[in-house]
């Protein structure tokens, strides 16, 4: 059966699709998921995914009530080196909800003035999967000053754009190019996260966010990691044509595994992913949100799209590393 070659002519990313059989290939206006098949599991498999089943047994303290921390002499390290971590503890915990990163000091931005004070005078760009999406959706809904322009894009594709003129804040939201699981995407709107970091000129006034993690748990490593390669280029040349640009990547997270979700879906896969993307930007300057530990971490179940809480204190560790705390 004959193909369409949408292949990317810039990143090299192939994009195969069947041709129709009375249409030209340049006729493709949307991008659609198929979905997946269903009842697929048998009537013994389904029973693995019961809850409210387990014997719950308490387990009683055998030693003392109490913990002595005793703080550890550190050299003075970056924000940028605390936030890459060393990959071998964890990078945090949570105390009254709030996260507390093992390294450095986290700022709280609990009021929509701190914000409004962090991001005043910057464009803000979020690349990537709908998990980076809830940053955009939580800045509009929390700063009153952030007002959302109407461009007539699907609620959950995109593209976004909010502005607040008083303080000169731009925030944009683009989904990254296919793979990308969304019901329906105008094909005009997949871009490549790579070929739009290559458009932006940079400066102490830009920030860039990217999360590329989720729409890949049903592809081989090995389109991922092709992926990871061309973000990872565009992000070495953004930063070497404008050093102050602020770039942080969001990592993967835990998500809840129903029996449907966990035929085509795993905590483990999406690990392997998070580690190849942690692997893929170190020691090239950009800050990283571990999105996967704040999610570990929290009492709250695992959800693709965590609760606010947690995106909360994800977005209070991103305008830390755009605002730090002065020293």
């Amino acid at each position: 059966m004959p193909l369409c070659n949408f292949t990317d002519l810039y990143t090299g990313e192939p994009w195969f699709c069947f041709k129709p059989k009375k249409l030209p290939c340049s006729s493709r206006i949307n991008h659609f998921k198929g979905g997946y098949l269903k009842g697929l599991l048998t009537a013994a498999e389904s029973a693995f995914f019961q809850s409210d089943v387990n014997i719950k047994m308490p387990i009683n303290s055998s030693g003392p009530d109490w913990v002595t921390v005793i703080p550890r002499r550190t050299k003075e390290i970056s924000n940028l080196e605390l936030s890459q971590g060393s990959g071998t503890f964890p990078s945090g915990y949570y105390y009254k909800d709030q996260w507390r990163p093992r390294k450095f000091k986290m700022r709280q931005f609990n009021d929509p003035d701190n914000i409004t004070d962090c991001l005043q005078r910057k464009v803000v760009y979020l690349f990537g999967d709908s998990t980076i999406r809830q940053w955009f959706e939580y800045l509009t809904t929390f700063v009153p000053d952030l007002v959302e322009f109407n461009l007539g894009s699907p609620k959950n594709v995109g593209p976004f754009l909010a502005v607040d003129q008083k303080h000169n804040i731009l925030l944009k939201y683009r989904c990254h190019g296919p793979p990308i699981r969304f019901t329906t995407v105008f094909s005009s709107e997949l871009h490549y996260v790579a070929n739009q970091l290559n458009g932006i000129v940079g400066g102490r006034n830009t920030v860039v966010a990217i999360a590329v993690w989720s729409h890949f748990s049903t592809f081989p490593l090995e389109v991922y990691i092709r992926r990871l390669r061309n973000i990872r280029r565009a992000v070495v040349q953004l930063l070497d044509r404008s050093p102050k640009t602020v770039i942080v990547i969001r990592t993967a997270n835990a998500q809840e595994l129903g029996p449907e979700v966990s035929l085509f879906n795993s905590d483990w896969y999406n690990f392997q992913l998070d580690t190849i993307l942690r692997k893929m930007f170190s020691g090239i300057g950009v800050y990283l949100v571990d999105a996967w530990e704040m999610t570990l971490a929290h009492y709250l179940p695992h959800k693709l799209h965590p609760d606010e809480v947690i995106v909360k204190n994800q977005l209070d560790m991103f305008l830390s590393f755009v605002c730090p705390l002065e020293t």
